[in-house]
C-alpha cells in the first residue's frame, strides 16, 4: 500500500539534552515517508548545532531558525506553513514515538475514514523511566475536548486532504494545542484514538506546563478565543466544567499510572524504561 507522506511537527528551544533521542524515534518509524519539520525558537545551547547534524545526514529533517523566541505556537505554525504532507502529527523535542506510531495510527485513520486520530501514551521522567500512563478513550467528541483537552499533542494526526491545509496554532502564548484541536472538532466532530500507547511524554520539572495554577487564565483564554465567551461565562465554564473534568482524568491516570507500573515491574523488575 502507498505510504502518503506525514509532516512532522516539532518546535525547538533549549533543546540539546533530549533532542537527539527525540528525532531519532521519529526518523526511526516503520512508517518512512515522512519529513520532519523543525522550527527553533531562537535557541542558546547546543540545539542548533545538533539540528544542523541531523539535517546534513537525513534530508528527511527540514530546519528553520527563527531570530526571536516567539513561544511553541508559533514555531509549530511555521511548520505546518511548510509542510507538504497530507497529515500533519506533532512531536515535541523532549518526547519520543514508539517505532510503530505512525504506522499503526495511520490504518487507524484509515479503518475510521476520520479526520484526527490520537493515542494513549506512557509518561516518563527526566532519566527516561516510565512513571505513567494516559489511556485514551475509543474516541473524543468536541463536548468531550471542550470540558478538557483530552489529547496528548505528541499523539495527534489531522487530515489535510479532508479538512485542507487551515488549521494553525492560535495566536495565544500557551494551551495552543487544545485550541487547535477544539477547532478541528468543530469541523469534524470526533477523534478516533488508538488506546495501546504509542509515544513517551516526558514529564519535566520546569516544563511550560509543570505549574498547573499559572495555566488557570490560559486554559480561560481557550474559551475566548474558540468559543467566543465573554470572560466571566469562560471563567464560570472553567470552574464548573472544567475543573471537575480535569480532576476526574488525573484520578484515573493516576490509578491506571498504579497499576501500569506496578504489572511492568513486575514482569521487567524495579526500573520500567
Amino acid at each position: 500500500m502507498k505510504q502518503e507522506l506525514v509532516s512532522v511537527i516539532m518546535p525547538t528551544f533549549n533543546a540539546s539534552k533530549y533532542l537527539a533521542d527525540s528525532i531519532e524515534s521519529v526518523l526511526n518509524q516503520t512508517y518512512t515517508n515522512l519529513e520532519l519539520l523543525i522550527t527553533d525558537d531562537c535557541s542558546s545551547d547546543n540545539t542548533r548545532h545538533i539540528l544542523k547534524q541531523f539535517a546534513e545526514q537525513d534530508k528527511r529533517v527540514k530546519v528553520e531558525f527563527l531570530k526571536e523566541n516567539y513561544g511553541p505556537g508559533i514555531a509549530r505554525n511555521r511548520s505546518i506553513e511548510r509542510a507538504k504532507g497530507r497529515y500533519i502529527a506533532f512531536c515535541d523535542c523532549d518526547d519520543r514515538w514508539m517505532p510503530e506510531k505512525l504506522e499503526k495510527q495511520i490504518a487507524h485513520m484509515t479503518r475510521k475514514d476520520c479526520a484526527l486520530c490520537s493515542s494513549s501514551y506512557l509518561i516518563c521522567d527526566e532519566n527516561n523511566t516510565v512513571t505513567g500512563i494516559n489511556i485514551s478513550p475509543k474516541h473524543l467528541t468536541l463536548g468531550m475536548m471542550k470540558r478538557d483537552n483530552k489529547i496528548g499533542c505528541l499523539t495527534a494526526i489531522y487530515d489535510i486532504k479532508r479538512l485542507g491545509h487551515k488549521f494553525y496554532m492560535p495566536a495565544i502564548r500557551k494551551r495552543q494545542d487544545w485550541a487547535l484541536f477544539l477547532n478541528i472538532l468543530k469541523e469534524c466532530q470526533i477523534c478516533f484514538c488508538v488506546t495501546d500507547p504509542l509515544a513517551y511524554y516526558r514529564q519535566r520539572s520546569q516544563s511550560v506546563s509543570s505549574n498547573k495554577l499559572s495555566l488557570i487564565k490560559y486554559n480561560v483564554n481557550v474559551y475566548e478565543t474558540v468559543f467566543g465567551y465573554t470572560r466571566p461565562k469562560a471563567y464560570l465554564y472553567f470552574l464548573f466544567r472544567f475543573l471537575p473534568s480535569y480532576y476526574l482524568k488525573i484520578l484515573k491516570r493516576n490509578r491506571d499510572s498504579k497499576r501500569y507500573v506496578a504489572e511492568q515491574r513486575k514482569k521487567y523488575g524495579t526500573s520500567v524504561q
